[in-house]
């Protein structure tokens, strides 16, 4: 059996980060959006006290580097020193779909941009200590490229907003976090890297046994990115199996459909355990692996967290070494697309004083969660925090 250690708890919560154009040409800020900005020290107050002493959260690029190599850091410094009073460890999200406007995503220029200003984001980090009792710092350098390249390279969801160019999006994000990647460890050797992209299982439909070939395209296609990163398909983009450190794993109630159909639901003996999915990715890399996003909306939250931590026990029990379980968003957060209150979070958007209200079915799901773990491993550190 694994019993995970890399992070500071096994259970994370996770800030929505998203700083991407939408297709109206409007600049989301999430981080802004849902007042995590103004109460960073509460929010992260708010985690270790559930028990969640890691969490994600993200560098907004568009705010810091406004002139091309001039670097503002007063939308990051206060994060990171409240990280580190409420002694909570954060994995950094340096491009989440934003960049700044001068910036042409498809050129070179995008990837000299970009790992600079890793380098000098993990620089500014490692001179503030990063705080919390934590030994390595830890980054994600572009989050989530195959949804990105799917969403913005072929369906225009979102910036580049482009069509027929998913591909070539791909590589020139694989590329970008190379590039940061060799950045990162240049100016601090100990930094784990985390590669978090979306799993999947993709089957065709009972009508349409003919689709089984395509159906199987589209599952693999999951891989792609990893594997460019870690040199194992098109090397000429620089990967190497270095560059593969911690593989990040998102995964939600709709990542499993039928080819040109609709969603598999749990109920459905198709349905593919989730851990027979993170055995998989570990066998294919054999990297360790964190559940960097997961949950649901509504009253759904409850029985999804039951669902996921039933399926980490299963794969821990495998030895397959998961390191971890992110929520995410931990707040609930304006939809992207039309700004409807998305109630997804432990706690709530803040009111006018700078309240949140807890959501406490899933705080109770969760204390339950960290208290099955906690058995499994025989280790109190892994219990929620009384």
């Amino acid at each position: 059996m694994h019993t995970p250690t890399l992070f500071d708890s096994v259970f994370l919560g996770g800030f929505e980060c998203s700083t991407h154009r939408r297709h109206d040409g409007r600049r989301l800020d999430l981080i802004a959006a849902t007042g995590h900005d103004r109460l960073a020290t509460q929010d992260y107050q708010r985690m270790a006290a559930h028990g969640l002493r890691s969490v994600r959260d993200g560098v907004r690029w568009h705010l810091i580097e406004t002139t091309p190599g001039h670097y503002d850091w007063s939308s990051l410094l206060p994060m990171v020193r409240a990280a580190r009073e409420a002694r909570v460890q954060v994995i950094w999200d340096l491009c989440h779909y934003g960049w700044p406007d001068d910036i042409d995503i498809w050129r070179p220029a995008f990837v000299e941009r970009f790992a600079r200003f890793a380098g000098a984001t993990a620089a500014l980090l490692r001179d503030e200590g990063v705080g919390g009792g934590v030994e390595a710092p830890a980054y994600c350098p572009v989050n989530e490229i195959s949804y990105w390249a799917w969403a913005g390279g072929d369906m225009k969801r979102f910036n580049p907003m482009a069509e027929r160019r998913g591909a070539e999006l791909k590589h020139q994000l694989v590329r970008a976090s190379i590039a940061a990647i060799d950045a990162i460890r240049a100016a601090d050797p100990r930094a784990r890297i985390v590669q978090v992209d979306p799993v999947i299982n993709v089957l065709p439909r009972p009508d349409r046994k003919g689709d089984a070939g395509a159906a199987e395209e589209a599952r693999l296609a999951q891989y792609e990115a990893w594997d460019m990163i870690g040199g194992h398909a098109w090397p000429g983009l620089g990967g190497k199996p270095e560059y593969l450190d911690v593989i990040g794993v998102n995964y939600y109630s709709d990542n499993q459909w039928f080819l040109k159909g609709g969603t598999i639901g749990r109920d459905d003996p198709r349905y593919r355990p989730f851990a027979d999915i993170l055995a998989e990715v570990h066998r294919r890399y054999d990297r360790p692996v964190l559940v960097a996003e997961t949950g649901a909306e509504g009253d759904a939250r409850v029985s999804w967290l039951d669902y996921v931590t039933g399926e980490v026990i299963a794969a821990l029990k495998a030895d397959v070494p998961v390191e971890g379980v992110c929520l995410y968003p931990i707040l609930d957060y304006p939809g992207w697309a039309n700004d409807r209150h998305c109630e997804t979070g432990l706690y709530g958007l803040c009111d006018e004083d700078g309240g949140r209200c807890l959501y406490q079915p899933l705080a109770a799901a969760l204390e339950r969660a960290e208290a099955r773990v906690g058995a499994l491993l025989g280790e109190p550190q892994y219990q929620a925090a009384q």
